[in-house]
């Protein structure tokens, strides 16, 4: 028991003394690439998925 209520201490001391919280402005910035690398992969996917959609109904006209 006194394992644990060690560890909990340690990693409380850790969050609060030795980490690097990054600031508000920062935070709002990575928040904005994550959003735009989103959007941006979103419609990448979407163009390949109608791309070959639209080749596969093709193929099948040709086929059948």
């Amino acid at each position: 028991m006194i394992k644990i209520t060690t560890y909990f201490k340690e990693s409380f001391k850790e969050l609060t003394e030795k980490v690097s919280w990054p600031t508000w402005q920062q935070l709002q910035q990575s928040t904005m690439i994550v959003l735009a690398a989103t959007i941006v992969i979103t419609f990448i996917v979407l163009a390949m998925d109608s791309a070959i959609g639209n080749g596969l109904k093709f193929m099948y006209k040709q086929l059948f």
